[in-house]
């Protein structure tokens, strides 16, 4: 299968993923999350895998959601396809349907659900659903340019992703909160420091 948003290499047992949008700074749009899950669900069918590494082409890694639609992306009812199987009779929005589910949650399962170890190799920026998608991932190294934000206070949204189950767990509930309610962008260096990253290295020594 061919990817439009993603590119998808195999070599030595290894299988990289590269989130392919470098002109809007890898932002996450669903046609991205449909294939990063289709690419997991190929990964673990082969045997001749046996760890897949995430990183970003250009610059940043993932600018989070692509928000070219506005403030309508992060409004279920106001989205078309799909989505309208989960509409009730009087207009309202039914979130206990299957169509309704946050697409990054589902992203993030997946990753959490892979069977071959998943190494997140963080190029650069990092933020919303592309700081919250490195949480599942088994290991985290980032290059010495990363920057990564769980800036979802900022936008006046919660957390999504499944960030608000994995963060605690990786960092501690006292420096999840801190970074949460700031919002704040931070170095790699302070994220290695917190025990998001294991290492921070030299960009041409990432991958």
């Amino acid at each position: 299968m061919s990817y439009e948003t993603i590119r998808h290499e195999t070599a030595d047992g290894v299988a990289t993923v590269t989130l392919n949008r470098p002109d809007v700074f890898n932002a996450m749009n669903p046609l991205m999350q449909s294939e990063l899950i289709d690419v997991f669900d190929r990964t673990d069918q082969d045997d001749a895998v046996r760890a897949v590494v995430v990183t970003g082409a250009g610059k940043g890694f993932c600018g989070g959601a692509d928000l070219s639609k506005g403030a309508e992306i992060f409004d279920k009812s106001a989205k078309s396809g799909k989505v309208e199987t989960a509409m009730r009779e009087d207009g309202t929005f039914d979130y206990t349907k299957e169509s309704s589910r946050d697409g990054g949650g589902r992203l993030a399962l997946r990753i959490y659900r892979s069977l071959k170890p998943v190494i997140a190799a963080v190029n650069g920026a990092a933020v919303g659903v592309g700081a919250s998608m490195l949480l599942p991932m088994d290991i985290r190294i980032a290059s010495d340019k990363a920057r990564v934000g769980f800036v979802y206070a900022r936008r006046g949204i919660v957390h999504e992703c499944c960030s608000s189950y994995f963060l605690p767990r990786i960092v501690g509930i006292s420096r999840a909160l801190d970074w949460s309610f700031s919002g704040r962008v931070m170095p790699a260096a302070e994220l290695k420091e917190g025990g998001l990253f294991r290492d921070v290295v030299p960009p041409d020594q990432l991958l």
